[in-house]
Formats: structure tokens, C-alpha cells, sequence
């Protein structure tokens, strides 16, 4: 069975039609990577890619898309909603087939090397490859943004783990690191007041006493005119889906609002869906290795 790694870099750009068009070709440029998915968002000015291939062809993958965004994206003419620290803002590693953590891990040091030996774009590593815990975190990273880092980084704990104590003047600087596949997770209310989204973002999330694997925030759909509990699973098995979504039903009642539907966005591992469907079902003895066709056709074992 051959390795694969899945690679989700983040670019401070979601407007510009030349940039995006060539960070897509540069994305399909490597032999023995794919493009799984390619989004952009004006609002939030930012593009995420998904690649999943080979440790060898992500690595230069990475980079290659790295050295266009370093080119061709100016943070300092940079508006947009999502907060933002470099051009190429965040590269995370996740072990898809018969890859570990660990070597994830590697990779997102070398490439981050290469980075800084080739680009001289500095780096933290984050989550699991993160030298600290304060550095585990990526919003704790990422606080103070592209305008606040100059001055941040010449703070005693936050030196670069590769770099000078000072970002690229256009591209910023970059979180790199190993981490488990993410689950962006969100669960819909029949109710267009974000108060009620927020508190109960508040009670499930992490970082606030929930769940120890859950971020969490409450947002308004614009569109729909309802408030939504939008979730980064970032660790399915550590916390199932099915145990944030029962606590935010719970958690409705006393707001009395209800669930009217959820959603996942982009790729998700079938794991975390197939945890919830034997929750739910309630299925004795399961063992999707055996039970599941598909992973019979691609010999997982």
C-alpha cells in the first residue's frame, strides 16, 4: 500500500483570479500529487487547498506553492475577514495511509527549513510539531496578525522555530506542523439570534471547559437568516462528532431553539462518519474493517 499524505495549506488570497488560477496550476504541477479540492472565499479574502499524495511530492508541493504566494500575494495590501499572519498563512501535514504522526512531524520541518533556507519566509511549527505548548495552538500563534508579528516576535518566547526575529516584508511569516485530520463540523439552529449560537459555542468548545478536542464559535447565516455553532473537530476519535452535536441539542433546550440540520465541509475521513452512524444505529459488536465493503476494494486492513 503506498504512503499518503494529506497537505491543506491556507493563502491570504480569495479575489484575485490570476493569483488563484496559478496557485491551482502550481497545485497540479508535481507527479505523484493530487488536488483534491481548490477553495476560495472573497470575504474572507483566502484560499485553501487540498492535496493528497506521496510524503515526497507533498513536500514540494508545499513549497512550490509556498514560493508563488511568497511572489505574488502583498500582505501589506491585504483586507479580509479571516485573521491572516503570512502569505502563505498555514501548512498542516495529516497522515492519511500507512504515514505516522511522527513523520508528518519531519516533514513539516524540513519544508519548513527549505522555506526559510530558499525564501527566507520564517515559520513556527504548530500542533503536533509544536516546540512549546504555547505553540500548539494556532490562534494563540496567529494573534496580532501580519501588522502585529513585528513586534511580537521580538518578544523573548515567541523567536521564529525557523527564521529571524522579523517577517518577510510582503509574504509574513508561516504555521507549519503536523496534525490529525480536522473536521469542520457545523450544526444549524432554527433561530436567527447569534447570541444563543455563541453561548453555546462557549459551553462546548475546548478552550472555554467543553470538549478538549472542539473549537468552536457561533455565526450568523447571513443568507438563511439563522444562527449556526461552526466546529473544527481537531480530533475525531478524542471527540466523536456525535458527542458535540448531542450537547449543543442539550444545550438547545434551554434557549428553546432546536437543531434543524448540520453540515460538513470539505473532506472528512470516513471514520468520523462511521463512528456516528454506529452511535446512532446503536450496532453491536461493528467493526468497520470487516463490515465496511469499501475498505475490503482498497485492502485496508
Amino acid at each position: 500500500m503506498p504512503k499518503l499524505v494529506e497537505c491543506i495549506p491556507n493563502f491570504s488570497e480569495g479575489r484575485n483570479k490570476e493569483i488563484l488560477d496559478k496557485l491551482q496550476a502550481v497545485a497540479k504541477s508535481v507527479p505523484g500529487c493530487m488536488l483534491f479540492d481548490f477553495q476560495s472565499d472573497e470575504n474572507h479574502n483566502r484560499c485553501v487547498i487540498t492535496l493528497v499524495g506521496s510524503p515526497e511530492s507533498v513536500e514540494e508541493v508545499a513549497f512550490q506553492l509556498t514560493k508563488t504566494a511568497t511572489e505574488l500575494i502583498d500582505l501589506r495590501k491585504h483586507e479580509g475577514a479571516h485573521p491572516r499572519m503570512g502569505a502563505t498563512d498555514v501548512i498542516p501535514f495529516v497522515p492519511t495511509m500507512d504515514v505516522t504522526v511522527e513523520e508528518c512531524v519531519e516533514m513539516s520541518k524540513r519544508v519548513a527549513k527549505r522555506i526559510w533556507d530558499e525564501l527566507k519566509v520564517p515559520s513556527f511549527l504548530y500542533e503536533d510539531s509544536a516546540t512549546s505548548p504555547d505553540r500548539v495552538n494556532l490562534a494563540k500563534i496567529r494573534k496580532g496578525q501580519f501588522e502585529g508579528m513585528p513586534e511580537k516576535l521580538l518578544q523573548p518566547e515567541w523567536a521564529p522555530d525557523y527564521g529571524e526575529r522579523k517577517i518577510h516584508p510582503t509574504a509574513g511569516i508561516i504555521a507549519i506542523g503536523a496534525r490529525m485530520p480536522l473536521v469542520a463540523f457545523n450544526v444549524n439552529l432554527d433561530t436567527a439570534d447569534l447570541e444563543v449560537a455563541k453561548k453555546i459555542a462557549k459551553i462546548i468548545r475546548g478552550s472555554s471547559g467543553g470538549f478538549k478536542y472542539c473549537k468552536a464559535i457561533g455565526v450568523k447565516l447571513e443568507d438563511r437568516n439563522i444562527a449556526q455553532v461552526s466546529m473544527n473537530m481537531v480530533n475525531y476519535e478524542g471527540t466523536p462528532l456525535y458527542r458535540t452535536f448531542e450537547a449543543i441539542r442539550t444545550e438547545c433546550k434551554r434557549w428553546g431553539v432546536h437543531i434543524i440540520g448540520s453540515e460538513v465541509v470539505g473532506l472528512t475521513p470516513a471514520k468520523a462518519l462511521l463512528d456516528v452512524a454506529e452511535y446512532y444505529l446503536q450496532i453491536e459488536n461493528f467493526d468497520a474493517h470487516k463490515q465496511v465493503m469499501e475498505y475490503h476494494l482498497i485492502g485496508e486492513k
